[in-house]
């Protein structure tokens, strides 16, 4: 019998294997055969605390980058459609104090529930990658890498005021500086990276086309959607096949999508239930990625 504290959100019935728990206050603890290749309806925050210890491979997050933006409207040049920026909610908080609080009561839930050999990822904007990388290194994580991934159609330079930011960097890090047999599969970083010696340098496009997801008005579904090609990478790079991977704040979903194409396990955390719908409606298209590799 499934448990009780299971509730199917929606009634559409799907070909997918994607299960959501939906957090509750009287929910006390999860166990770990109840949330594989689940997604968890609620705060992150608070679900982390009722999950087990040291039961992730790996960690992919994907936090607000509190880019502080101006509300104003850009329009392209040419066909004058104006601009979508991120002006979330999610992305606004009221001063670097509370953002780094955030990150770090995250950081820490995350150290927790990693195994001792466990690596996690952080990607960021130059906005805040460097408050999330001292944050880290505050906490005792040991930054293994960090990698740029360059852009090769990144959002124009509409007011030609500064260069046009065409990277993003990711952290790649363990618990600590200790930490040994950590998963590192070289022939792949050696595919993706530059050259031949697997350099921490990643060239790909932004999502975009099919691939980026669109309501019926044509609005982006995410305004911050990382591309499939990304979290391939960022997987076989540093998990093994029947790993568990977290994504605490998943979007909508890429990490557990393509985890579980690369027969990986997965939990995703998510507050927003419209994302949690589109995560739904994206494992009902089975993504093949065998033939890619």
């Amino acid at each position: 019998m499934p448990s009780d504290k299971v509730k199917m959100l929606f009634e559409k019935k799907t070909k997918s294997i994607v299960k959501v728990l939906e957090d509750k206050e009287d929910i006390n603890k999860y166990e770990r055969d109840e949330i594989i290749n689940a997604i968890i309806l609620g705060d992150a925050l608070k679900i982390l605390k009722k999950l087990p210890p040291k039961i992730f491979d790996m960690v992919f997050i994907d936090p607000p980058y509190f880019l502080q933006l101006p509300k104003k409207t850009l329009r392209r040049w040419k066909v004058k459609t104006v601009v979508e920026g991120v002006y979330d909610d999610w992305d606004k908080f009221s001063s670097f104090e509370e953002y780094d609080n955030f990150i770090q009561s995250l950081l820490l839930e995350i150290k927790r529930v990693m195994k001792d050999n466990a690596t996690v990822w952080v990607i960021a904007t130059y906005h805040s990658i460097f408050r999330i990388g001292k944050i880290m290194q505050d906490l005792g994580f040991w930054i293994l890498n960090d990698v740029i991934w360059v852009k090769t159609n990144p959002m124009p330079n509409w007011l030609g005021v500064r260069f046009t930011n065409a990277t993003e960097t990711l952290i790649w890090a363990v618990k600590d500086k200790s930490v040994k047999n950590y998963t590192f599969n070289r022939e792949y970083a050696k595919e993706f990276g530059m050259g031949k010696v697997g350099s921490n340098v990643w060239v790909l496009p932004i999502c975009s086309g099919r691939e980026r997801l669109k309501d019926e008005k044509g609005k982006k579904v995410h305004s911050t959607q990382k591309p499939i090609e990304l979290l391939k990478r960022v997987i076989l790079t540093s998990t093994k096949e029947g790993d568990l991977i977290l994504d605490p704040l998943a979007g909508v979903g890429t990490t557990g999508y393509v985890a579980h194409a690369l027969n990986r396990n997965f939990v995703m955390i998510e507050k927003n239930p419209e994302y949690v719908k589109w995560i739904q409606k994206r494992f009902e298209k089975p993504l093949n990625l065998r033939g890619k590799l």
